[in-house]
């Protein structure tokens, strides 16, 4: 244990109260928010704590703030991680998520077995499945927002909290526009875009590498995707990741449904090369 509290980047402190919550570390900081592991000092179990930037809770994003939260929390699923809880502490808007081991990111700076890219692949479009049944658009999906747990489940984070995020950073001029499609990028969100961003993901997972604006096929990585994955499921990410977004799926439900009809096929697949290198 460290003796001196340490100073974090929007002021909080390593040991610092709020509320029954004692700060422990910092996970991770983006444009509008920091992230922590915290202890409940109550129920004495650790939880992550995203606390917004103290710039940015105006009074407009605390109204968009709990409209969308509203909205969202009738998304009950396995793989979408839940808020616990929303409120104001000590003047900080605070919102309390459970605490995973890490994020999909860290994950990736590993190396991953096939199997576990496609495992992580179709939790991923079974949580954004379930959220666009219901007509919600994540809008920020990308690897610091799927969250490992010890169980091998993911749970895919800020559902409710992505739209207002992006709405406040993108007034501020700052933002990243890497994991979006370019169609959102330009304020044009649609079910579409998660579709594009998930498949993102999926390539990133199964080549190694990230593909890059302006995403013309195929970016990098392509020879090492082809030498493992089954032709049908190259052409999925290939459909996933189109530019232009008519020709994407249309939804994440209709992308899980051609995943789920050919993840045998490719895991048959990757197992015949495997056993043709020995």
């Amino acid at each position: 244990m460290i003796a001196t509290a340490r100073v974090m980047t929007n002021g909080l402190r390593a040991r610092q109260r709020l509320g029954k919550y004692r700060i422990e570390s910092r996970l991770g900081e983006g444009g509008f928010a920091s992230v922590y592991q915290a202890m409940d000092t109550i129920q004495g179990i650790r939880v992550a704590l995203k606390v917004p930037h103290d710039a940015h809770v105006t009074d407009e994003v605390l109204e968009d703030f709990r409209k969308e939260v509203r909205t969202t929390s009738r998304l009950e699923h396995e793989h979408i991680l839940p808020i616990k809880d929303a409120s104001i502490i000590d003047n900080r808007l605070v919102i309390v998520l459970p605490l995973g081991e890490r994020t999909l990111d860290d994950r990736l700076r590993s190396r991953m077995s096939f199997e576990q890219a496609l495992d992580i692949s179709e939790q991923i479009l079974e949580a954004v499945a379930y959220a666009h049944r219901h007509r919600i658009i994540h809008c920020d999906i990308k690897p610091e927002n799927v969250i490992l747990f010890p169980d091998g489940q993911i749970r895919l984070a800020d559902f409710g909290i992505a739209k207002v995020a992006q709405k406040t950073i993108r007034g501020s001029g700052t933002g990243t526009v890497g994991f979006m499609a370019p169609e959102q990028a330009m304020g044009k969100p649609s079910l579409r875009s998660d579709v594009f961003s998930i498949g993102l993901i999926m390539y990133r997972m199964l080549s190694g590498h990230w593909p890059e604006w302006p995403f013309e096929w195929p970016p990098a990585g392509y020879r090492r995707l082809r030498s493992k994955a089954h032709p049908e499921l190259v052409a999925l990410l290939k459909r996933a990741v189109e530019p232009n977004p008519r020709k994407r799926f249309r939804d994440a439900d209709q992308m899980l449904a051609a995943f789920q009809k050919l993840k045998l096929k490719s895991l048959r697949h990757a197992k015949r090369i495997r056993r043709s290198k020995r």
